[in-house]
């Protein structure tokens, strides 16, 4: 069974990023995925020292220095930046994340995933598609909604919000 942590929309919002990664490390989560717009190369350095488990990366639209971002995250082996899009399979649920709505339910749509991610216009969403779960997490930031983050259950096949504490 894996518990899979789900961030987006970070903005270099380093003290809701401390708390929510103190929240994952005491639900049990064994991975964390992050739907893009970490915006500064020293996001990654704070999630790979926050989180021991696999993390995985894609890109936003406002995620700055790409270069240097990939630089900070070859220092950590446990970090993986997919591009764009990501897609990753834990206890035999197939998983697909991206930062944009538009594909993502798309994707949701094709019936191949249990579960699509994405972030990118703040707001918290979940519905079920088929078998699918399509789900925003909501926005780290905090600027116009409460801070949250999800939460994904592989062998119950459940997504949940947690609200940044």
């Amino acid at each position: 069974m894996s518990r899979i942590a789900i961030f987006s929309d970070s903005h270099d919002q380093v003290w809701n990023l401390e708390r929510a990664l103190l929240q994952v490390r005491e639900r049990g989560a064994t991975a964390l995925l992050h739907c893009g717009d970490l915006c500064a190369p020293f996001v990654v350095r704070q999630l790979a020292e926050g989180f021991a488990g696999p993390i995985h990366l894609v890109f936003g639209n406002n995620d700055g220095d790409g270069r240097l971002i990939q630089t900070v995250l070859s220092r950590y082996d446990h970090v993986t930046h997919h591009g764009l899009y990501g897609e990753l399979q834990f206890d035999q649920r197939k998983l697909a994340f991206i930062h944009y709505p538009e594909p993502a339910l798309r994707i949701a749509q094709s019936a191949q995933f249990d579960l699509v991610c994405y972030g990118h216009d703040h707001n918290k969403h979940h519905e079920v598609i088929g078998a699918c779960h399509l789900a925003n997490s909501g926005e780290l930031l905090g600027k116009d909604h409460p801070p949250t983050w999800g939460l994904y259950d592989t062998e119950a096949h459940t997504f949940a919000w947690v609200e940044v504490a």
